[in-house]
């Protein structure tokens, strides 16, 4: 996979210049680690990484660092052994196999002005590649300026980025060494800007649930409004149908009477008519003539109670069916006898014959 530039930085200082200098978080608490031992001798660090250009720019990315096992000041000369670069080649070879030299750190008392000379020489001598890295870190007030390898000569750097990434490699390293270097193993320690950054990573986190509590809270809430109008429509509509069916009650015992009221006349007016039209006949000739049909109130009074069923409150013609058949299988039989088209429009006290 092609090398990218790394996503979660910090950026240190003014970073306009090239290369572009990228330091692991790891490293950097390394780093200020071996600086608190540095107040009595100078100590001395090889740096590890690659060296590369991406989207056509040098960068740098520091991933691991080394201590040397002794830096000597002898007056105003910087002495680092041969021997210790050695050593510090096959340990690089354990620990950071992919990675190259790519540069070293100096940390002390004091400020690098006066010594520029011997880092510069130090430099040349064992470090002498384009874009190659030199660190000075003050021991005591942790103060650290950033150098560059650039057409022969360390010039200074205006910034640089800390990344964060995972870096088995320098934490297997602080682990196996913690003893001989008297530094914290890298788990248990955390630079503030990784906290600040994970602390902000929880901040966006516990704000979108609070986003999703928001929203849940208001569809419950939306969806509650929504169930009690479904009821209270419900409730009005149930009134509606009990007023509805209080009519209908009211409009069929208003019928019955009309049509008891209306027999009653018609009774007395056959009387009238008949005292007033009858005439002398014999008794053999009572006999209505062969073939004649009843009249329809003729069959009525032939039909006893038992032969009719009066509609109740809550009664359909399904009900009625169940009710008196067993089964819903004469309700279309119920409808020819009495000329329903429609077998809903039933209403109480209407009296059914039935088939």
């Amino acid at each position: 996979m092609e090398r990218q530039f790394p996503k979660n930085v910090r950026q240190i200082g003014n970073v306009s210049d090239e290369p572009k200098i990228y330091v692991e978080d790891y490293v950097d608490i390394y780093l200020n680690q071996l600086g608190t031992q540095a107040a009595e001798v100078p100590v001395g660090i090889i740096l590890i990484g690659e060296i590369l250009s991406l989207e056509g720019q040098d960068v740098v990315c520091v991933s691991g660092a080394m201590r040397m096992k002794e830096v000597r000041m002898e007056g105003t000369e910087i002495v680092i052994e041969e021997d210790v670069l050695k050593a510090l080649k096959e340990e690089r070879k354990q620990f950071f196999p992919s990675g190259e030299e790519i540069g070293w750190c100096l940390i002390e008392n004091g400020q690098p002005a006066g010594q520029m000379k011997e880092i510069s020489r130090i430099h040349n001598k064992s470090f002498a590649k384009d874009n190659t890295v030199f660190i000075w870190k003050d021991a005591l007030d942790k103060e650290e300026v950033f150098y560059s390898f650039k057409y022969g000569e360390l010039m200074q750097m205006g910034g640089h980025y800390i990344y964060y990434e995972k870096n088995p490699s320098m934490q297997n390293y602080m682990i196996a060494t913690r003893k001989k270097n008297g530094v914290t193993p890298c788990e248990m320690v955390e630079d503030r800007a990784a906290k600040d950054f994970r602390s902000a990573v929880r901040v966006k986190l516990d704000e979108k649930e609070r986003q999703n509590s928001r929203f849940v809270y208001l569809t419950s809430t939306l969806l509650i409004v929504v169930v009690l109008a479904i009821g209270i429509s419900t409730v009005n509509n149930f009134d509606r149908m009990e007023a509805v069916q209080d009519s209908l009650e009211s409009l069929s015992q208003s019928v019955n009477k009309t049509e008891e009221q209306t027999e009653t006349v018609s009774e007395d007016n056959a009387a009238v008519e008949a005292g007033n039209m009858a005439e002398p006949v014999d008794v053999g000739s009572e006999q209505e003539p062969a073939g004649t049909v009843p009249e329809t109130s003729t069959i009525q009074e032939q039909l006893g109670d038992e032969d009719y069923y009066v509609v109740q409150k809550g009664d359909t013609l399904d009900s009625i069916s169940v009710k008196l058949y067993g089964d819903t299988s004469h309700v279309k039989a119920i409808c020819k006898m009495n000329g329903l088209s429609d077998g809903n429009l039933i209403y109480i006290g209407q009296k059914l014959l039935l088939p």
